[in-house]
């Protein structure tokens, strides 16, 4: 039996199930054209919808997975859209890295160029526009992902100019970490000379980045519990980052996955100051995934707020944050669509928001895009809480 829609502060005003390949991930808008990233299940890699209908996002073109791979990550920026190529579920893949694609036409990107990274491929990328692209890649020689700065200066020629590891993380460095522990570098945001990256069971780590060649560490700061450490999302007029734990098993059998908001007015030494609010109904037992995932990242050109805050949480949907009181954190709307045919419950994955306020969510089972607007008073809130970054 699946649930209803649950909503409080949107109203759907769009859906595609992406040609019925409805395992979605990131999502990437430019202009009328929307690329969404397919998880890899359904063999799907890459659609593009044209939304310039927002009610009947159209379906225009839907790229394979590689062969042994999934391509679950785009972003865009700059006339660029990169997408990640990774081995997925075995292998071996057709080619791993990080794929530079010109958007002159939106609704039909040209592959330009490619960067190779080795080994297993690129998990997730970061780029907001510029010469430089920050991934995350686990070359040829490591034992987990790795911190990779990729110059763009020539798109047509990607060439890798940093990268960042903890020691003990290339092949013949002694771990100085559990066995039971796996550092890895899920992505980075970058403000200014900073960098702030989910480092998995080894909580959030923060990078000195003046020297892109060179990154240096910090400081690192980890939790009791929890672990998965997926986004850490910077809010540099207030030094804070609001951090989300990844949850990867199923129910509540494992420890919570939860959104920390940290004090970083020292960054050699940050403190965990709140928990967001956990969501409250029976979603440990409606199945699949609960808990906390990822956040919308504050991109130029999108909506931007340091106090409101968006953040998905699988089963438990989309999820809507007040920080304005950092210690105390308030949840304020939430978003849960349909049920989708053929599974449990919802699996909301990544969330995007346009600077006219419009929501695009995607569920990784089954469900799809969902395009939302926010009623009238959160519409308002969000307005009051914009903050350009």
């Amino acid at each position: 039996m699946g649930h209803p829609e649950d909503s409080l502060g949107f109203k759907l005003v769009g859906h595609s199930n992406l040609g019925g390949n409805g395992d979605g991930m990131q999502i990437a808008r430019n202009g009328d054209a929307l690329y969404v990233a397919h998880f890899g299940p359904s063999r799907q890699g890459t659609s593009i919808l044209d939304i310039s209908d927002l009610s009947t996002p159209r379906l225009v073109d839907q790229w394979p997975a590689p062969d042994g791979g999934h391509t679950h990550k785009a972003v865009a920026a700059d006339g660029l859209l990169l997408i990640n190529h990774e081995a997925f579920r075995g292998g071996p893949p057709a080619r791993v890295g990080m794929a530079v694609y010109d958007t002159s036409d939106p609704l039909a990107p040209t592959e330009i160029g490619f960067w190779d990274s080795t080994g297993m491929g690129v998990h997730r990328i970061s780029y907001t526009g510029g010469r430089y692209a920050y991934v995350s890649s686990r070359p040829t020689g490591f034992v987990e992902r790795i911190w990779n700065v990729i110059d763009l200066d020539d798109p047509t020629n990607p060439v890798e100019v940093g990268r960042w590891w903890w020691p003990g993380m290339a092949d013949g460095e002694t771990a100085d970490w559990p066995d039971t522990e796996d550092r890895s570098v899920h992505h980075a945001l970058v403000h200014g000379d900073r960098a702030y990256a989910g480092f998995w069971d080894s909580g959030m780590v923060i990078l000195d980045v003046s020297d892109l060649t060179t990154p240096k560490t910090i400081s690192r700061l980890n939790w009791d519990i929890g672990g998965h450490t997926h986004t850490c999302l910077p809010l540099p007029d207030r030094q804070l980052v609001v951090v989300t734990d990844e949850a990867v098993t199923n129910g509540c059998d494992d420890d919570p996955h939860m959104i920390r908001i940290v004090d970083i007015s020292d960054e050699t030494r940050p403190e965990v100051v709140a928990i967001c609010p956990v969501p409250e109904g029976d979603f440990c037992d409606r199945g699949l995934r609960f808990g906390a995932h990822c956040l919308h990242e504050n991109q130029p050109g999108s909506y931007q707020s340091q106090t409101l805050i968006m953040a998905t949480y699988f089963n438990a949907g989309l999820r809507v944050y007040d920080i304005e009181s950092p210690a105390e954190p308030a949840e304020i709307g939430h978003y849960l669509p349909a049920t989708p045919d053929g599974q449990p419950a919802v699996q909301i994955n990544d969330v995007f928001i346009d600077a006219d306020h419009t929501v695009f969510i995607t569920d990784r089972v089954n469900g799809g895009v969902y395009i939302l607007k926010p009623e009238d008073w959160l519409s308002a809130r969000m307005t009051a809480a914009y903050s350009a970054i």
